[in-house]
């Protein structure tokens, strides 16, 4: 691992009033836009916008995933195209081969986890959850808890986000519900034609508009016998037909009992 785990410092904020107001007028009014009319909003976010990196093609969406992370954790790290292809690199290759024996384009999400363990301080790990508010729920407590950006597995397990924050009722530790999430795509902005348009980097978007992309990953069918989704669900079997997050921790630390 390389340099210190720096906390963004000011991630909490209590935005009164006017805040929601803001992210639509800046967004527009649309699908992707956050609700509005709510009175008091709780609010953490652990980005700046200039965290947001574009993916060089349409195959590297973990290693620009990776880079905005990086540089979220540790401000300033390194947002160059060479970068994000060293990155790209480095998941593919830490990557489990496919148990079909196809060639993978991309990198897979435990590569992605592989490489934050190289690169940050932080630790990360793969969850799933079987519903998304349980998975929207978790991220928020953990980007609230560790002042540290999460990964999302969208499109079924072909395309990765990343969450940098949420709006809620109050401390989702607390008891809070969270009404809106903040979403980097490094597709920004072109989006999928059959998965919907890129929420705009660092603007707020509703739970639901985010349930229309970030979805349950794709499993076996049972009544299927094809021989590429049984050895899925072999490699992945705690993460098929799950919502898919790359979730930092707070490190669980023994309590050390007198001898």
């Amino acid at each position: 691992m390389t340099g210190h785990h720096h906390a963004r410092s000011g991630v909490l904020r209590l935005l009164v009033g006017f805040a929601l107001a803001s992210a639509v007028a800046v967004s527009g009014v649309g699908p992707l836009a956050a609700p509005a009319g709510a009175a008091d909003q709780y609010q953490v976010d652990v980005a700046r916008h200039a965290d947001f990196v574009q993916q060089t093609n349409f195959v590297q969406c973990v290693g620009a995933s990776l880079q905005m992370m990086i540089n979220m954790i540790e401000p300033g790290r390194d947002r160059s195209a060479r970068e994000q292809l060293r990155l790209q690199q480095l998941a593919r290759k830490l990557s489990p081969s496919r148990r079909d024996g196809t060639s993978r384009r991309g990198a897979s999400v435990r590569g992605w986890v592989k490489v934050l363990h190289r690169e940050v301080e932080q630790p990360y790990r793969l969850v799933g959850t079987d519903t998304l508010n349980q998975a929207v729920k978790l991220a928020a407590r953990a980007i609230e808890r560790t002042g540290a950006p999460v990964g999302l597995l969208v499109w079924r397990g072909r395309h990765a986000w990343v969450m940098s924050g949420f709006e809620a009722t109050k401390d989702v530790s607390d008891g809070g519900k969270v009404t809106s999430v903040t979403i980097y795509d490094p597709l920004y902005p072109y989006g999928d034609d059959f998965w919907g348009p890129s929420p705009r980097p660092g603007v707020p978007i509703s739970v639901r508009a985010l349930g229309r992309q970030f979805v349950a990953r794709r499993t076996n069918n049972n009544n299927n016998n094809n021989q590429f989704t049984t050895t899925l669900q072999q490699a992945y079997p705690t993460l098929s037909g799950k919502y898919v997050l790359v979730l930092p921790y707070v490190p669980h630390t023994p309590v050390r009992r007198p001898a």
